[in-house]
């Protein structure tokens, strides 16, 4: 099954490692740390120009440390019900 994180991505759900939303995992240094770093290390991709909601972080074989953090616009609940997560994890 494929997820649709906006514009013209789509990931396959299976690659899904987690589905976050930006406004509460982001008063976590913690993640705050790790989104700067993916950024650095060009692991970021952004999905849309419009406000971010969500990071999706996905395995990606493609890349070295095999990870892809996606900012998405569409909220973190829409995400988890499209892929049947129900599971929330905060950093």
């Amino acid at each position: 099954m494929y997820l649709h994180l906006g514009q013209d991505i789509i990931v396959k759900t299976e690659d899904v490692l987690g589905i976050f939303d930006l406004d509460n995992c982001t008063v976590s240094k913690i993640t705050r740390d790790y989104l700067a770093r993916a950024e650095q290390q060009g692991r970021v991709v952004n999905v849309s120009m419009e406000l971010p909601k969500t990071f999706v972080v996905c395995a990606s074989p493609k890349k070295a440390d095999g990870v892809t953090v996606y900012i998405s616009q569409i909220s973190a609940a829409t995400l988890r019900k499209r892929t049947n997560f129900f599971r929330t994890v905060a950093l």
